[in-house]
């Protein structure tokens, strides 16, 4: 049986070469760390399921993007089908951070007429001991830009399932409250796949217990 998914969201994840885009995206889609990853060449895409309540499951389509300045054009061709997006940086590495504010500008300025939904992501947060950038500190200015924070591993995979589960949440609210609407032309957010067969969640739920990684 197809799997059932109410919406799909398109996100985009963005910030500095070497921050871990790619190794976070692995670990929420594959479930797996690589030692070793090449860089991004341009944008990679990957997709995965997730269920934001019991038999409400969102399919997200996700973008990798390079960070390096080359490719900044082909990134910045993807920001306006995008409804979310990661705004990564190495808690290791001041310079990710500093940074944050020219992604956030760039992302919003080639988005228009849509925006996007963001969360601030501090990453390698298991490698404590190298930390150049303290949580209250990126707190502070997720804050400023009314975004959520949240610190992520995904060597060890602490807090990935969180950071996009919390972000398909966030989005999914906006759209039941209509701030948020499917836009002819528009990528960011489709209708799913509801077989007329299903006429509630439970049946939903019950229709498919296979596992959805």
């Amino acid at each position: 049986m197809e799997a059932i998914w109410l919406y799909q969201f398109r996100l985009i994840v963005i910030g500095d070469s070497t921050v871990g885009k790619s190794c976070l995206i692995r670990r929420f889609t594959e479930g797996r760390f690589a030692q070793v990853s090449d860089p991004t060449v341009g944008v990679d895409f990957f997709s995965r399921l997730v269920e934001i309540e019991p038999g409400k499951r969102i399919k997200l389509q996700i973008w990798d993007t390079a960070g390096q300045e080359r490719f900044r054009s082909i990134t910045r061709a993807y920001y306006r089908n995008s409804v979310g997006g990661l705004l990564l940086f190495d808690i290791t590495n001041r310079r990710s951070f500093q940074n944050v504010h020219d992604w956030l500008e760039e992302a919003r300025s080639h988005v228009q007429p849509h925006s996007i939904v963001f969360l601030l992501v501090g990453h390698k947060c298991d490698l404590e001991a190298q930390r150049q950038v303290s949580r209250q500190e990126a707190e502070k200015l997720a804050s400023a830009y009314g975004m959520r924070y949240v610190e992520t591993s995904a060597r060890d995979a602490i807090n990935v399932e969180h950071a996009f589960t919390e972000l398909t949440r966030d989005i999914f609210a906006l759209v039941r409250s209509g701030e948020i609407t499917i836009q002819e032309g528009w990528e960011g957010v489709k209708s799913g796949f509801v077989p007329n067969v299903v006429h509630s969640s439970e049946e939903v739920t019950k229709s498919d217990r296979r596992c959805l990684c």
